[in-house]
């Protein structure tokens, strides 16, 4: 991997990670695209530079971690279920499914078409959204169990959070705004787990590709954060599902022909 290959990833991560298209999934596919090669080091890069992506959005909601405890324990209660079923599936994760080219394609071409569907289904059921702060610790909970299908590469942990949120009444920007929130302790401990396991066999090459990572992410986040939130305004999320579908049948039509 060389520094262009870094910035590049870093990109594709930092933009796609808080939108329902599956930030692990395009990482793979662009990283196949680059021609690099599969190894122990991609996969903790993958997970490691997503910490930029979270960086941005530490910055951007810094008031509500710090000055609301009541939002902040509800995403406590959503983190747990991730926690553990992410800490028992870890090796499957990292050995069998993040470089699964294939599942990846089925994934977001599946989730595609849920998405498509779900927002025909939900049209004229909109709820008036309600604070974060007043969302039953139950429907956090649960929130976090949805959250947590997104161990499987291409589900994309922003889609599921999303529509499993406005499925239990949550509004379209608050169910977003828990979901970024949410990603906060769900990716500090991914790849804080990962570092701890992987790290000390990284060179300091490898850091200095990861550090690259985590700074073009973190930027590129920030302007995708803002990018959703004003996008979901006037939108529906049937575009991205569209992009999905387009993004998975490409893929599987590769794999088939190659």
């Amino acid at each position: 991997m060389t520094i262009f290959d870094s910035i590049i990833l870093g990109l594709v991560e930092g933009f796609t990670e808080f939108l329902p298209i599956s930030s692990t999934g395009h990482l793979v596919i662009v990283s196949q695209l680059l021609r690099i090669p599969e190894s122990a080091f991609l996969s903790s890069f993958i997970i490691a530079i997503q910490l930029g992506a979270i960086a941005s959005v530490v910055l951007l909601y810094w008031k509500t971690l710090v000055f609301d405890f009541a939002v902040l324990k509800r995403v406590i209660v959503a983190f747990l279920p991730t926690a553990v079923i992410g800490f028992l599936l870890y090796k499957i994760l990292k050995s069998y499914l993040i470089e699964n080219l294939a599942l990846i394609a089925w994934m977001l071409l599946i989730g595609g078409i849920v998405l498509i569907l779900f927002e025909r289904w939900h049209t004229g059921r909109v709820r008036e959204g309600k604070p974060l702060s007043e969302m039953p610790y139950s429907t956090a909970f649960f929130i976090g169990c949805i959250q947590a299908l997104a161990i499987v590469p291409g589900v994309s942990r922003a889609g599921a959070t999303i529509v499993g949120g406005m499925l239990l009444g949550i509004g379209r920007k608050e169910i977003v705004e828990f979901s970024f929130l949410l990603a906060i302790p769900t990716m500090l401990a991914a790849t804080g787990y990962d570092l701890l396991k992987s790290g000390s066999a990284f060179a300091t090459a490898e850091w200095d590709l990861i550090i690259v990572g985590f700074i073009v992410s973190f930027i590129a986040a920030y302007a995708g954060v803002r990018f959703l939130i004003r996008f979901i305004e006037t939108h529906s999320f049937t575009s991205f599902g569209a992009y999905r579908i387009l993004v998975g049948a490409a893929v599987l039509a590769f794999l088939f022909n190659a």
